[in-house]
Order: structure tokens, then C-alpha cells, then sequence
């Protein structure tokens, strides 16, 4: 699990296939330094397991990377030189600073639109038409790994005002109209949805009505 906080901006520094699998190294210093084979780090919101802690300089570290996080994620258009958002796991017993992350990329964004202001960025992006319904005023979303709040939504889009702290310190404050973005959604509104279908009728039960009370001897409760 994740926060959503970005620790550091990292550098994919070499970009492998082997077989079905491509496998990146990537360089950040501070990730890498109690990185441990089999740990979790989030690359731009997606997480993947460390397969080669270290790497030849030291502060590098190496995953792989399955067709279905190259279908799934913006991770498979990597090359050499692209910057990245880094995150290690939480901790048990440190701070929640943004909202519970997964690192399970739901879809694929674009960056549509970034107004600059005198020390903040209004940005909008696309949501894929599935995800729209999860995103709502003032609430969460991860966007490339980092936790944002939502501004505002107008059907398939959804804006974020960017701080300056975020501008400076992740991968945001470089992307640019057409760029593709690593989306995931908050996972309490899908478990909300999911528990509720059977009763609002919905993509997980939609048309089922609701049970009816049962008294104890097994039969309706309505007389």
C-alpha cells in the first residue's frame, strides 16, 4: 500500500526485453537505499516488485514488467531518460499524508489542458468513460503516483489544482498537453459501489431488487 506522496524523482536508465517481459532499471537514490529484492516501489503509481536491488552504480534498482502492466499502465512507452515518480511501500505505523493507493493502475489518462498561475498549475486530464463515475468533487485521485485532490469534474474529465511543493518535487510540473498519465481511482468508492449495487441496481447488480426482511421463522417479514 501507498500514500500517494512522491519520496523522489527518479530516471529509467535502461530499457530490456526478455521474452514477454521488459525489464527496466531505474535510478533513485533514495528508494534505493534499504531496497530489499521482493519490495514494493511505486513507478508512477504503478506497483512493482524489485527484482535486482543496487544495479551497477548503486542507487539503481530493476524490475520486470508483464504484458498486463504494459496493457494496463503508461509504463509501456519507457525509454532511457523518462522521469519518474518513486514511492516506497507504508510502513506500519507512519503517516497516511495523502489517501490509501493501491498501485493498481486503473487507466490510462491525457493530460488535455494546464493553465499556469503565478505559483500554480490548473491542469485537466481525460478519465477513461468506466472510471468517470468514481471521480468526484474534493475527492481523491492518483494521478502517475501522486495523491491529488479533485477540483472539479465535467463528464469524461476531471481538473487538479497543482501546488508549488508538487510542481517541483514530481514528474507533473513537466508533463504537458497529450501525455499520457497513470490513473487510479479511490478504492472505497468501487467497494462502495459494489456493496450497494443490489440495492441501486448498477454494473454489479444491476435490476436485482432488495431482499426482503425475514422474521425468525424463515418467512417474509412483511405482513
Amino acid at each position: 500500500m501507498f500514500t500517494g506522496i512522491v519520496e523522489e524523482v527518479g530516471e529509467i536508465v535502461d530499457v530490456r526485453q526478455s521474452g514477454e517481459v521488459v525489464v527496466l532499471t531505474v535510478r533513485g537514490p533514495r528508494v534505493s537505499d534499504d531496497a530489499a529484492h521482493g519490495d514494493s516501489i511505486a513507478v508512477n503509481g504503478c506497483c512493482l516488485t524489485v527484482a535486482d536491488p543496487g544495479g551497477a552504480q548503486g542507487d539503481e534498482f530493476r524490475l520486470e514488467l508483464v504484458p498486463e502492466t504494459l496493457k494496463r499502465t503508461s509504463l509501456g512507452g519507457a525509454a532511457p531518460g523518462v522521469k519518474v515518480n518513486l514511492e516506497r511501500a507504508l510502513q506500519a505505523g507512519a503517516r497516511l499524508g495523502g489517501h490509501i493507493v493501491q498501485g493498481h493502475v486503473d487507466g490510462v489518462g491525457t493530460l488535455l489542458e494546464r493553465t499556469p498561475g503565478e505559483r500554480s498549475d490548473e491542469v485537466r486530464f481525460s478519465l477513461p468513460p468506466d472510471l468517470a463515475r468514481y471521480v468526484v468533487e474534493k475527492g481523491s485521485i492518483t494521478v502517475d503516483g501522486v495523491s491529488l485532490t479533485v477540483a472539479a469534474t465535467d463528464g469524461d474529465t476531471f481538473s487538479v489544482a497543482l501546488i508549488p511543493t508538487t510542481l517541483a518535487d514530481t514528474t507533473l510540473g513537466l508533463r504537458g498537453p497529450g501525455d499520457p498519465v497513470n490513473l487510479e481511482v479511490d478504492v472505497v468508492a468501487k467497494y462502495v459501489e459494489r456493496l450497494t449495487a443490489g440495492y441501486v441496481g448498477g454494473p454489479a447488480g444491476a435490476g436485482r431488487e432488495p431482499e426482503q426482511p425475514q422474521d425468525q421463522h424463515g418467512q417474509d417479514g412483511a405482513k
